[in-house]
C-alpha cells in the first residue's frame, strides 16, 4: 500500500515538474511572417514596436504590413491568458477580446477579426480540441483548434490558435482560416529575434527581418524633459526626419519636421497636464516613441 503511494506522489509531481505554464503572448518584441500563394508567394512582416496607454492600459503598438497607421494595439491580461485588440480610428470606441487562451476544450467562444479579411463578428466557435505540439525551441505549447458552432451562420471554415504565438492566420483574425492558397497562412514567428514558430511548407526558412536589425539612426535620441518645466528637448536628433506628439486617444496633437538639427524642443505649455506620447521618425521610416508627462 505504501509502495502504491509513493508511486502516485512520484508521478504527480514528476508531472507537474515538467508541464508548461502558460506562455505570454506579448511578453517580447514579437515579429510575425505571413505567407500567401494566392497570385504567386510572397511574405509580408509585421511586429511590435513600442508601448503606449490607453485610458488607463498598456498597449503595445503593431507596426508593419497593414498596420503601418500604428493604430492597432495589442494588451495581454497574463492572470486571466486573454489578449486584446484597440483600434485608434474613428468609429472603433470598443477593445475587442481578440484571445481567451484560459479556455477548456468543449468551450464557445465569440470570434472577432477586425479589420481583417473574415467577418468583423465571426459568431461563436466550439473548441474542439487542445493539443499540447513542440515548437522551435523544443518545449510543447498548446494548440487550440476550433471549428463554427451549430447555428453559425456567419463563419464556415476552422481557426487554429497557439499558445504565445495567436491565430495562424493573421493577429487580428483568431477565427480567420489559414489557408496559404487564399488569404494566407502565419509562416514564422519570433520571439526578440528567436524563432519560435516555423512553417516551412511554402518558404525556404525563417529569418527575422525587422527585429534584428538595428534602428542605428534613431538608437542615440534622448528625450529629457525638467518636472518643473513645459520644455520638452530631443537630442541626438541628426537622423530625424519628424516628431509628431499624440494623446492618449491616439489623436494627432503636433508635428514638426527637422533638416539634420542636434536638437528639437517641444514646447508643452498650450497643452492640459497628463500624459503624451511623442514619436520620433528616422529615416527609412523606422520609429521611436517616448512618454512625456507635462
Amino acid at each position: 500500500m505504501k509502495l502504491k503511494v509513493l508511486i502516485t506522489a512520484f508521478l504527480f509531481v514528476g508531472i507537474t515538474a515538467f508541464s508548461q505554464s502558460y506562455k505570454p503572448l506579448l511578453d517580447n518584441l514579437n515579429e510575425w511572417h505571413f505567407t500567401g500563394c494566392y497570385f504567386g508567394c510572397s511574405t509580408d512582416v509585421y511586429y511590435t514596436d513600442g508601448d503606449t496607454i490607453v485610458d488607463g492600459n498598456n498597449y503595445k503598438i503593431l507596426d508593419g504590413y497593414h498596420y503601418i497607421s500604428r493604430t492597432f494595439l495589442l494588451r495581454e491580461d497574463v492572470p486571466s491568458k486573454k489578449v486584446y485588440l484597440k483600434i485608434l480610428s474613428p468609429g472603433f470606441n470598443e477593445e475587442f477580446l481578440l484571445y481567451d487562451f484560459s479556455l477548456s476544450q468543449g468551450a464557445t467562444f465569440n470570434m472577432q477579426n477586425p479589420i481583417s479579411p473574415f467577418p468583423q463578428d465571426g459568431g461563436p466557435f466550439l473548441l474542439d480540441s487542445i493539443v499540447e505540439r513542440p515548437l522551435v525551441d523544443g518545449n510543447a505549447y498548446k494548440h487550440f483548434y476550433f471549428s463554427p458552432a451549430p447555428g453559425n451562420t456567419t463563419s464556415t471554415e476552422n481557426a487554429v490558435w497557439i499558445e504565445g504565438v495567436g491565430s495562424l492566420s493573421i493577429i487580428n483574425a483568431p477565427g480567420g482560416h489559414p489557408d496559404i492558397n487564399d488569404v494566407g497562412h502565419l509562416s514564422c514567428f519570433f520571439k526578440n529575434t528567436e524563432a519560435f514558430y516555423a512553417n516551412l511548407d511554402s518558404i525556404d526558412d525563417c529569418i527575422p527581418l525587422v527585429l534584428g536589425i538595428k534602428k542605428h539612426n534613431l538608437e542615440e535620441v534622448i528625450a529629457s524633459k525638467q518636472t518643473n518645466s513645459n520644455i520638452c528637448k530631443l537630442s541626438n536628433t541628426q537622423e530625424v526626419k519628424s516628431v509628431t506628439v499624440f494623446d492618449l486617444s491616439g489623436k494627432k496633437l503636433e508635428m514638426k519636421t527637422n533638416n539634420g538639427n542636434n536638437s528639437i524642443t517641444i514646447d508643452f505649455s498650450n497643452y492640459q497636464n497628463g500624459l503624451y506620447i511623442i514619436m520620433v521618425t528616422g529615416f527609412g521610416d523606422t520609429k521611436k516613441s517616448f512618454k512625456i508627462v507635462k
